[in-house]
């Protein structure tokens, strides 16, 4: 094994990536690109145009995410950001092993797509395939515990043991970030919504980041919004990015209570404290007192102010006999890739590694 490799974790909002050894990502960007026209490629129509990274301002209505609900759905796109990452590595760095974390939705054929993209079109000399929820628990100090990720498109549920995942506690659950997201939008712009618009990006952004938590109880939370005269809380108020002031409604602010009350929001399926319960329950009678006191919540959604005292609340009264304990790391937007740092140099992960060698011998024999 190398004495570096570079880690991408690429997820449906945001691509990490940097070298293993560091305490973060060295470089985080939008999982996005953008296809402009270009009239001077001969050939058919799909020639006639270029991709590049992020957002064209002059044409935002040119932008796509290539990844969502942990799932590649364009892989040009993928291929011209992790050629982009490494092209950046490549200016400082001989050519160096790398580790690429993975959704748990990948399909066996995606897993051939990335090495095929890493071997034969961007020449890497060896490859770690890692799961991103595997990487989450080595990034808290655990190897048993329940890993709670949450992220833009996923939000995922795993128990592990002595870093061996047990299968019949995983959950997945298809609402995350982005969903959070679509109700803003809609709740916020009305008939007018459109993802593409780059001030109503920016004011839905702004808004996730800057307004909105996770109450204790959301019933006592909107008794308290109702007793206050109108635009008594001036955290309510809120300026919109060309001037004009606004007043947020409470279900506005508190929209991240779509993970723990889906129903409020139309959503399918069971709130993510449920869902940790039923997978804590899942498990072996005799490893459930230990997993509830290892709760691992990671991903972005997770930072929302409120939302582990919320889940710890939750999972807690449920368990009430055992004594239930949340790992919450400063840097937990960040665990899966910090996960595979740690891995990178773990001598026990080197029978994992795939070298281009192999590669060849394996797969294109």
């Amino acid at each position: 094994m190398s004495a570096r490799s570079i880690i991408i974790d690429h997820g449906s909002a945001f691509l990490k990536a940097g070298l293993s050894g560091w305490n973060e990502p060295q470089l985080v960007l939008p999982s996005v690109v953008n296809y402009i026209p270009c009239q001077e490629n001969p050939g058919p129509s799909y020639a006639r145009r270029r991709v590049s990274l992020g957002i064209d301002i002059c044409r935002p209505d040119t932008f796509s995410y290539p990844v969502q609900r942990g799932r590649v759905i364009n892989w040009e796109g993928v291929e011209h950001i992790w050629s982009f990452i490494l092209q950046r590595h490549r200016l400082e760095h001989e050519d160096l092993p790398v580790i690429i974390t993975e959704s748990p939705l990948r399909e066996p054929a995606d897993r051939q797509k990335t090495l095929e993209i890493m071997f034969e079109l961007l020449g890497v000399p060896s490859v770690l395939l890692a799961d991103q929820r595997e990487m989450s628990l080595y990034a808290s100090g655990l190897l048993t515990g329940v890993v709670v990720d949450s992220g833009c498109g996923l939000t995922r549920v795993q128990p592990f043991h002595l870093g061996r995942p047990l299968w019949p506690g995983a959950k997945t659950l298809e609402f995350a970030g982005q969903d959070l997201s679509a109700y803003l939008f809609k709740s916020l712009f009305k008939e007018a919504y459109n993802r593409h618009n780059l001030f109503q990006l920016d004011t839905v952004a702004s808004t996730q980041m800057y307004k909105c938590y996770v109450p204790l109880n959301l019933g006592e939370e909107l008794e308290f919004y109702q007793s206050l005269p109108h635009s008594a809380d001036r955290s309510n108020s809120y300026q919109l990015p060309d001037g004009t002031p606004v007043e947020l409604t409470a279900m506005q602010r508190l929209a991240p209570e779509m993970f723990f009350s889906p129903q409020v929001f139309n959503l399918q399926g069971p709130s993510l404290p449920q869902a940790v319960v039923e997978s804590i329950e899942a498990c072996e009678p005799s490893l459930r007192p230990l997993l509830t006191s290892h709760v691992v919540p990671c991903g972005g959604n997770t930072l929302y102010p409120g939302f582990t005292t919320r889940l710890y609340q939750l999972v807690a009264s449920h368990f009430s006999s055992t004594r239930a304990s949340v790992f919450a790391g400063s840097n937990r937007h960040f665990s899966v890739w910090l996960g595979a740092s740690v891995v990178a140099h773990l001598s026990t992960y080197k029978s994992e590694w795939l070298t281009k060698e192999e590669y060849s011998e394996r797969f294109r024999m």
